[in-house]
């Protein structure tokens, strides 16, 4: 099964959209920086998957007028009380109206999108050199918080451990999702080459921001109740045992396109 088709998964964060909202890291600004350029004063954005609107207000913080695009209601409610407008629909059914955007973006969302219509709908609601621009992230703990926390998922949790995005990853030397999009803009027709780059950044965590958002990622919302509370302690002990809190790197890569004209 494709990770889009997983619906189960894909629509799993809405039951924690508040945790997820307070708990979840913003974007650096260097990325922002690339998706936006200089000046987003009234630049029509449409954020797909947006869900609680993380990545939307950072944009409009920056003059950016941005739409989101979020398949779960309980999400939306949260991004449109924080004022970014969200129409509730998954993105390969949404209908633009005939809207034209200059960025459509997806903050970690786009592996959540079947990748071919999602290109297609992407072309259909790009105006002429407006530009797709996706992005993922993928956490890098820090070795003694490894060494520490990676035989309790083994022992806990196996299927986390081995697709936990939180951990990093020795198998994949893309995040999830980036292969298939960009193979999805080499086949469309619609979009010129498109390319990649990389951020890293970092940020530290104390014992309990950590616990608070590690629910939030499908991979431990789907634990039984049980054994997430079980790993939930052995990990705040663990974090304890490094002095309380700890530096996670993250590196954050974005995959850009430009639309052709029409």
């Amino acid at each position: 099964m494709s990770l889009h088709d997983d619906r189960g998964r894909a629509e799993s964060f809405g039951a924690a959209a508040k945790r997820y909202d307070r708990s979840r890291p913003n974007y650096p600004a260097e990325l922002l920086n690339a998706v936006l350029g200089d000046d987003a004063t009234e630049l029509r954005v449409l954020d797909v998957g947006c869900g609680t609107g993380i990545a939307a207000r950072q944009m409009a913080e920056r003059g950016a007028r941005v739409l989101g695009v979020e398949v779960d209601e309980r999400m939306a409610e949260v991004a449109r009380a924080s004022g970014i407008p969200v129409e509730v629909s998954a993105f390969e059914e949404w209908d633009a109206r005939g809207r034209l955007f200059d960025r459509i973006t997806a903050a970690q969302a786009w592996h959540w999108v079947e990748p071919v219509r999602g290109t297609a709908a992407a072309a259909a609601a790009l105006a002429p050199g407006g530009r797709l621009c996706l992005w993922w992230n993928v956490a890098e703990a820090p070795g003694d918080f490894r060494t520490l926390v990676e035989p309790l998922y083994a022992r806990l949790a196996p299927g986390a451990h081995g697709y936990s995005v939180l951990l990093g990853s020795t198998s994949r030397p893309t995040p999830f999702g980036v292969a298939a999009a960009t193979a999805a803009l080499a086949f469309s027709p619609h979009f010129a080459t498109s390319a990649r780059e990389t951020f890293t950044w970092s940020r530290r965590y104390t014992r309990a921001q950590w616990l608070d958002q590690l629910p939030t990622h499908s991979d431990h919302a789907r634990l039984s109740p049980p054994v997430l509370a079980e790993l939930l302690d052995a990990v705040g002990e663990a974090i304890d045992a490094l002095g309380g809190d700890f530096e996670m790197a993250y590196s954050t890569t974005l995959l850009t396109a430009a639309r052709r004209a029409r």
